[in-house]
């Protein structure tokens, strides 16, 4: 019974967390952002790795200072590189995410080498939608990045992972 409480457990976080999500996504920015919060209390810095990198990448999205969602971008690429192998399938998502942050930081450098580990990371990635849609926020950032070293759209957002 303990087991399959244990197993249970991270489908619930999960499922919390996409919860957060849909309300973000619906506008409520503030309210998705206390949640996000709140959650992050409660599995705290040591929490499963795979819910700490789900929730900080998202958390990020509702940051309105760009270094805080930096903060929140690099919690979640720290939580990832804990995770297995065959669960590191959001490495390019948030190498990009983080190119991004460099980026409207006005860290060149560091958005190109970001954007340098997500493209590595993006060629393991499927043929399907997902990775199409990460391979093509790359080329757009890395287009963006040629022209002046700054993306030009401040609306334009890099593609988040799917929570699964």
């Amino acid at each position: 019974m303990a087991e399959r409480q244990e197993q249970a457990a991270p489908d619930a976080v999960l499922t919390r967390i996409g919860q957060v999500v849909m309300l973000h996504h619906g506008g409520d920015r503030e309210e998705a952002r206390s949640r996000f919060l709140d959650l992050w209390a409660e599995i705290g810095e040591h929490g499963a790795p795979l819910h700490r990198c789900t929730l900080a990448h998202y958390l990020a999205d509702t940051q309105d200072d760009p270094a805080d969602e930096l903060a929140w971008d690099l919690r979640a690429l720290s939580a990832a590189e804990e995770l297995p192998d065959g669960v590191r399938g959001f490495l390019p998502s948030l190498h990009l995410n983080l190119a991004a942050d460099y980026a409207r930081l006005g860290r060149t450098d560091a958005a190109h080498s970001h954007l340098r580990r997500a493209r590595t990371a993006a060629s393991r990635l499927a043929d399907d939608g997902y990775g199409e849609g990460v391979r093509s926020a790359i080329g757009r950032l890395e287009a963006r990045l040629g022209r002046d070293g700054t993306p030009g759209d401040d609306n334009w957002s890099p593609p988040r992972q799917r929570p699964s």
